[in-house]
């Protein structure tokens, strides 16, 4: 089973990144929720940060501003080099730099529409 952190998990199932969630535990993934405001999202354990999640990632999906993520990306690189999807929002030509870099392999798109699904039935 593929491991994703949605970085920016969120508890309001309007925002992408709950529908996010939902729609990677819909497609089988085992679903790593991050937001160091929450316990809990959807039901999953929720990790403050990339790092205290146990074991190396095979993906992960970012909605949180670019000036956040760029101080997340080392930490997701110590991941085992995860596939890292730069939702609409989270992209900058900085992190794009330093991600590749770190040797990321970096995908600016929905992960949501990436997994063949539409973020408005979610």
């Amino acid at each position: 089973m593929k491991r994703v952190a949605v970085v920016g998990a969120s508890n309001d199932r309007s925002k992408f990144g709950n529908k996010a969630v939902r729609a990677y535990r819909m497609q089988g993934y085992e679903v790593l929720p991050v937001n160091p405001r929450e316990e809990s999202i959807e039901g999953l354990r929720c990790y403050p940060d990339v790092c205290k999640i146990e074991g190396d990632l095979d993906l992960v999906s970012v909605y949180v501003r670019p000036e956040i993520l760029d101080g997340l990306l080392d930490g997701i690189a110590a991941k085992g080099n995860p596939e890292l999807w730069l939702n609409p929002g989270s992209e900058s030509e900085q992190v794009i730099s330093k991600a590749e870099d770190l040797g990321l392999q970096t995908i600016q798109a929905c992960s949501i529409v990436g997994l063949g699904l539409s973020p408005n039935v979610l």
